[in-house]
């Protein structure tokens, strides 16, 4: 059988390794930077961890794990027959992959509360899985690169988030990033405005699939849902919204008169956009996207997405929002909290359309023993060792070179990893050692060896 990975996954060469861990230790040294702390938590959790925490349309996309053994044993033979897939579920699998870093966040909040001094910063750095239709930019595992901070209602952490963003695009060299911001408060307030507050997430959900989409769709896919013709009408300056930050704000405040909530949302996006104006942004701008949604039912204030620069075709390259009521559903009431996630895979494409990555420099030995006489095999290795030892990056090629056929393998693994120091040769525990790109030779011992290898 031909060997094949699943759909929506990828193998990484060691080059494209590299510039992954190159994007990867900017965003971790910015996380840093900013004062936040690294966690991890396992690839799964229980699924009623997971489950109820993203809406109909996310819970559908959450990888499911069978329970071991005969998982079919302990399942209702009714729900067998009438092949009842949703009932089943529970039944035969009670553990998931992770969707996202934020929910078992939070509940790792909540079982670590005794220990974490608030408000707490965390970063985290792991993959995600989604069960979603691969396309560009869409896999069905990718890694997350997330900071939030628990236990603080401060508008200021909005503030720093944005700061957080435009710092890691600036060192990424993506210069004419767009930073997106809306707030969940203003679309309840729209909601309850055009009389469709009980189609609060069927509003949500279609209004961000706009750029997607588009007005025909969103319309089409509210009507589906419920929502009449004539709160749709009511909402349709939202798609054609133009203007500077403050003049679609003074636009919002009119439009959420009567909406106490909406006006409050509007309140909290004046001050962050009053904020960054007074402070700066280095390369990323700020924009106030009225129809920005984001699809998650558990943000409840600022949401955030980052769009690429202009001309490359990418979705959100990042996202987040606040969300106060999240470490509520695990038991632990008032906890206010609000972050931001990298998508570190979009990012990796628009640097490579971009053709912004550096040289990477992959990991290499500094100086390679070539093998071409079995007795002073043991030498060498004794050598390599003492190298070791002092931090030099040293390496044996393993098969004897009895032939010439056999000897330019070795010199052609030399070129091929474009390695500088070469030892070729061993007599009395003298070593011959080349300089690969001056085609210098010189004779040494091991500690002359040692030495050499240590200063250059």
């Amino acid at each position: 059988m031909k060997p094949s990975i699943p759909k929506g996954t990828r193998d990484f060469s060691p080059t494209e390794v590299a510039n992954r861990s190159y994007i990867m230790n900017v965003i971790k040294t910015t996380f840093e930077t900013f004062g936040f702390q690294p966690i991890e938590t396992p690839s799964f959790e229980n699924s009623a961890t997971l489950m109820g925490k993203y809406g109909e349309e996310g819970d559908r996309l959450i990888f499911k794990i069978l329970n071991s053994g005969d998982y079919l044993a302990k399942s209702d033979e009714t729900l067998l027959a009438e092949k009842n897939s949703l009932k089943l579920t529970p039944q035969i699998s009670e553990k998931a992959l992770r969707y996202d870093l934020t929910v078992p966040f939070a509940r790792y909040v909540v079982q670590h509360q005794n220990e974490i001094t608030f408000p707490f910063k965390r970063y985290q750095i792991q993959p995600v899985w989604r069960a979603d239709r691969p396309q560009k930019g869409r896999f069905r595992e990718f890694f997350q690169c997330d900071a939030d901070v628990v236990g603080s209602k401060s508008l200021w952490q909005e503030v720093a988030f944005i700061q957080l963003y435009d710092t890691v695009f600036t060192k990424l060299g993506l210069v004419g990033t767009t930073i997106k911001i809306n707030n969940r408060k203003i679309l309840s307030g729209i909601a309850a405005v055009i009389g469709a507050q009980d189609k609060l997430i069927d509003f949500t959900v279609a209004l961000d699939k706009l750029d997607k989409i588009g007005k025909e769709g969103v319309v089409k896919e509210m009507l589906s849902k419920g929502i009449t013709e004539e709160a749709i009408e009511k909402v349709q300056p939202l798609f054609d919204f133009s203007g500077t930050n403050l003049e679609n704000l003074t636009a919002l405040e009119s439009m959420l008169a009567g909406s106490e909530e909406g006006l409050k949302g509007v309140e909290e996006l004046r001050f962050v956009i009053h904020s960054i104006a007074a402070l700066g942004l280095a390369t990323a701008s700020l924009e106030v996207d009225v129809t920005l949604a984001r699809g998650l039912n558990y943000y409840t204030g600022a949401i955030f997405e980052v769009a690429a620069p202009q001309g490359v075709k990418m979705g959100s390259i990042g996202g987040g929002g606040r969300y106060d009521d999240l470490t509520g559903v695990f038991g632990l009431k008032k906890v206010s909290g609000v972050g931001i996630s990298f998508g570190l895979d979009r990012i990796y494409l628009v640097l490579e359309e971009l053709d912004l990555f550096q040289a990477v420099a992959l990991p290499k030995p500094k100086v390679l023993f070539l093998n071409f006489d079995a007795a002073t095999a043991l030498t060498n290795m004794q050598a390599i060792k003492k190298l070791r030892e002092n931090g030099v990056k040293a390496e044996f090629y393993p098969d004897l070179g009895e032939s010439n056929k056999a000897q330019k393998r070795q010199w052609k693994y030399v070129s091929n990893r474009e390695i500088e120091y070469v030892v070729s040769k061993v007599e009395k525990d003298v070593f011959v050692l080349k300089h690969m790109l001056s085609n210098e030779q010189v004779m040494c011992s091991l500690s002359e060896l040692v030495a050499k290898m240590t200063r250059s």
